[in-house]
């Protein structure tokens, strides 16, 4: 099994050669500041893991990990602007509105999306494409929940806002790995309990959200529960799941 290292590695090749808006080559710049800059790939190495235990060739789930990553990372430019979070800083540098412009930063992130369902689109089957923009869908409705201040339960929130892409990196790679959707039903409860742990561990280290809720040790509570859940459900499944159970317990001790 390759190990999260070089699943990382794959992943900034891939994304490093792909080439970004043919149609709107003055574009490629602000795309380019959106995805580089220290971002985990977290999303991406989890769908090249899953593909690789499901049976697959991590790279046959390129295309699929770098559209995950290309909607996550859309989702973080429109969250930066100044009508939504109003952050000029991202992972230690100038935001993309911050360095191109308002303007140009809703275009960057309007195009990172087509490109991440373009490269959804290049395989047989449709479902890959489908996981992802159900993903994308649920994240903007968590984000709506999120700016407009709605009455809502903390989990529910964070399961659209982050558990939703999280899901589909899991749900990708099982469509590309051609299992069968009867089959599915662990793996998928598997990553549900992986978003919650990386939602918590978030909210820990930013000092917001569950820590707020539960105290920081009540946090930890939760996320050490949530770990333990993800890895049974890991044991559900037939197969070699080594990888994914490294990666979780690198989530749950992360410290940035």
């Amino acid at each position: 099994m390759t190990a999260p290292e070089e699943l990382r590695g794959l992943v900034e090749a891939y994304l490093g050669e792909l080439a970004l808006t043919p149609e709107l080559g003055g574009l490629e710049g602000s795309m380019r500041h959106a995805l580089a800059g220290g971002g985990k790939r977290v999303r991406p190495v989890l769908c090249l893991a899953t593909a690789e235990a499901a049976g697959a060739e991590p790279e046959a789930a390129l295309p699929a990990a770098a559209a995950l990553e290309l909607v996550h990372n859309f989702s973080l430019v429109h969250d930066d602007l100044p009508a939504l979070d109003d952050d000029a800083v991202r992972r230690g540098r100038a935001s993309t509105w911050a360095e191109y412009g308002e303007a140009v930063a809703i275009l960057a992130g309007d195009a990172l999306l087509a490109e991440a369902v373009r490269l959804a689109l290049s395989y047989p089957t449709p479902a890959v494409a489908r996981e992802l923009v159900q993903a994308t869908l649920g994240m903007i409705g968590g984000q709506y929940l999120d700016i407009t201040g709605a009455e809502t339960d903390l989990a529910v929130l964070h399961r659209l806002k982050t558990g939703c892409l999280f899901s589909a990196s899991i749900a990708c790679a099982l469509w590309v790995a051609e299992v069968p959707e009867r089959e599915q039903a662990p793996w998928r409860a598997f990553v549900d309990e992986v978003g919650l742990l990386f939602q918590i561990v978030d909210d820990i280290l930013d000092e917001d959200g569950y820590l707020l809720e539960h105290g920081r040790e009540g946090a930890r509570v939760l996320a050490d529960e949530a770990a333990e859940r993800a890895q049974a459900r890991l044991a559900e499944v037939p197969a070699d799941t080594s990888v994914l159970a490294g990666i979780v317990t690198g989530l749950a001790a992360r410290t940035s």
